[in-house]
């Protein structure tokens, strides 16, 4: 997912470096349209370059503006022209047409890591790598009637406000849902600022077959949600053997092992499980971070930019579990920064790796948020394992393979995997 960074002090903008597994959902044959999402891009401002920006724009009336001469695009704008002059039926909005031009655009890059995400699942993302955010603690899902169903996390604000498992979803703050409004953007309407209030009109769960639903206006003030992406406990089997799921790395992911390893050793574990199952990774410098509490001043990983020097990052010292025995579990959705701190303990015999072999995604982004709230995430680096090993579109042998279907965090009492870790520890 990703690796907060700053720009040049000339610029004095922000910028993410990412390194998540997500193919490319928006891959439309949409190539003519490269020029529209260029302009836009300019315009907007948002990426910064010692050379002159060549912007062509669309204005209001349908026009070009700034078009040079001999750009190669002329045939775009005759037959979106023609398009506009002779299509019979609706033609999209600005909007919708900025987004499959950059699409479109994109796609020609042939990168599946080089997408645009737009404003609502952009901001789901910052929130998970945030760690927490301004909401109600509910989970959504769809039933097989498209009925968006309700399921609070416990204490919760929407818990503690009445909302209970099962309730199903009919309006928010007075408006309706429809049956093309997607989970995400429903999901992004509950979240808000910290203290602001936002009513859901619920229908009850049947109290008996026959009964006439219940319907229900419950109003919620959002408080601050966190998102754990650290869980553990000590083993049944071998109270000694600590067990630690790592769900993704995001700003609070350190912090929280850090306070993990303390509660672990003060019920005397002497042995880790550390679970990178199903992590498609997150943050690079929570990566750093926690590689960092297993090894001690060691290089994690190499950065390969373009026309710039390779870029070394180091972990520091004081790691709480620097002399534990340690196994790491990985499977095939293990990935990006997570196969950092796999590859990184791996390479130097800190840990044995248990499982599959990892999904393989060596590359790094740079995020670059847009005026509207969307954000374009650009392949910038390649990183290597601190063997200078390439992990990109090959992954990450485990010493010992062994298949399992578990889910990180969630092991259950057939899980293969955690089995064979315990029987080697």
């Amino acid at each position: 997912m990703s690796v907060e960074k700053k720009l040049p002090e000339s610029t004095g903008r922000r910028i993410n470096a990412t390194t998540a597994i997500r193919g490319n959902p928006y891959r439309f044959p949409l190539l003519a349209l490269l020029v529209l999402c260029l302009g836009l891009a300019y315009a907007a401002g948002f990426y910064v370059s010692s050379h002159p920006a060549r912007a062509t724009t669309l204005s209001g009336d349908g026009t070009t503006t700034g078009l040079q001469p001999d750009s190669g695009f002329d045939p775009f704008w005759e037959a979106w022209h023609t398009v506009r002059g002779e299509f019979y039926g609706p033609l999209p909005q600005d909007r919708q047409l900025a987004y499959a031009a950059l699409q479109g655009a994109l796609a020609t890059l042939r990168d599946p890591y080089t997408v645009l995400v737009e404003p609502q699942p952009h901001a789901l993302e910052k929130a998970e790598l945030h760690g927490s955010f301004g909401g109600i603690g509910v989970n959504l899902s769809r039933d097989a009637k498209g009925r968006v169903i309700l399921h609070p996390l416990p204490d919760s604000p929407a818990s503690r406000a009445g909302v209970t498992d099962g309730d199903v979803l009919l309006a928010l703050d007075g408006f309706p849902l429809t049956p093309t409004l997607t989970l995400e953007a429903i999901t992004t309407w509950l979240r808000g600022p910290v203290g602001q209030p936002v009513t859901l009109s619920l229908q009850k769960p049947e109290p008996a077959p026959g009964s006439r639903p219940m319907v229900v206006l419950v109003t919620i003030v959002r408080a601050e949600i966190e998102l754990p992406s650290v869980t553990w406990r000590q083993l049944d089997q071998d109270p000694s053997i600590g067990y630690i799921a790592l769900s993704r790395f995001s700003d609070r992911t350190d912090a929280e092992l850090r306070q993990t390893l303390r509660d672990l050793r003060s019920h005397a574990v002497r042995r880790l499980v550390l679970d990178l199952r199903n992590n498609g990774g997150g943050l690079l410098q929570a990566a750093v971070d926690v590689a960092g509490e297993f090894l001690s001043d060691q290089v994690v990983l190499y950065e390969e930019r373009r026309d710039a020097p390779t870029e070394t990052y180091r972990t520091g010292t004081g790691g709480l579990a620097t002399d534990l025995p340690l196994v790491v579990l990985v499977n095939r959705s293990t990935a990006s920064a997570a196969e950092i701190v796999a590859a990184a303990l791996q390479d130097y015999g800190r840990a044995t790796l248990i499982g599959e072999t990892t999904f393989g995604k060596g590359s790094v982004q740079l995020i670059f948020e847009l005026s509207d709230g969307s954000s374009l995430h650009v392949t910038a680096a390649r990183w290597l394992t601190p063997r200078r090993h390439s992990l990109d579109g090959a992954g990450l042998s485990p010493d010992i393979f062994q298949e399992g279907e578990a889910h990180a965090g969630e092991p259950g009492p057939e899980d293969a995997q955690l089995a064979r870790a315990v029987s080697y520890l």
